[in-house]
């Protein structure tokens, strides 16, 4: 009978596919924890149980849930990020991206509503924590990081003056987050916001 020899080496998925894809499945349960109950009710335990693992694995990804909150705030922001530097990399001017970034939030709030009601809820979070805002400020922001990106490529293109920067930059960041943080619970009202604003928003 012939020998079978058997490798030492395991086949499959790489070692740390699990490992990655398990602290995937944290950060989004937890997001839908933290938007929907905040910080302050949401648990560890109660996201360990969702997720399937112990509250002791938690905190093996995640020193705290301090920690994991803003883990889950970034890892959202770079989701909502990509959706609209991808949604506006074939647009030239201002008005057309920013229309176009409208039309992308209505999307993403009807695919998941998590996505913008975490957003909404970490604005009322980090003034009531202190710790969260803390961890939070020396954080990379990639939401910040776009709407600061596609102005000052307007002002590369001459379509406003460098010197409108700063308010440029608060109007779009009041118009897109404002519109998310009020009506993204309400999806036709959302889709009327945003109607209202890509009409204003079109060149006369």
């Amino acid at each position: 009978m012939a020998r079978v020899i058997r490798s030492e080496r395991r086949l499959g998925r790489p070692p740390d596919t699990d490992s990655l894809a398990t602290r995937q499945r944290i950060l989004d349960v937890a997001r839908r924890e933290f938007a929907v109950h905040g910080y302050e009710v949401a648990t560890n335990r109660r996201i360990a149980t969702r997720v399937g693992i112990t509250t002791a694995a938690v905190y093996h990804y995640f020193p705290s849930k301090a920690d994991l909150y803003v883990e889950v705030l970034v890892d959202a922001e770079a989701t909502v990020a990509t959706r609209f530097a991808h949604v506006v990399s074939t647009s030239s001017s201002l008005s057309d991206r920013l229309a176009r970034v409208l039309d992308e939030s209505h999307v993403m709030n009807s695919e998941d509503p998590s996505l913008a009601q975490l957003l909404a809820a970490f604005r009322i979070d980090e003034r009531r924590h202190p710790d969260v805002a803390a961890l939070v400020a020396g954080r990379h922001r990639p939401v910040a990081t776009f709407f600061t990106g596609i102005v000052d490529d307007a002002i590369a293109a001459g379509e406003i003056p460098a010197s409108a920067r700063r308010s440029t930059l608060a109007l779009v960041t009041i118009l897109l987050v404002g519109l998310s943080d009020a009506m993204s619970d309400d999806l036709r009202t959302h889709r009327l916001g945003v109607e209202a604003a890509k009409a204003f928003l079109a060149p006369r």
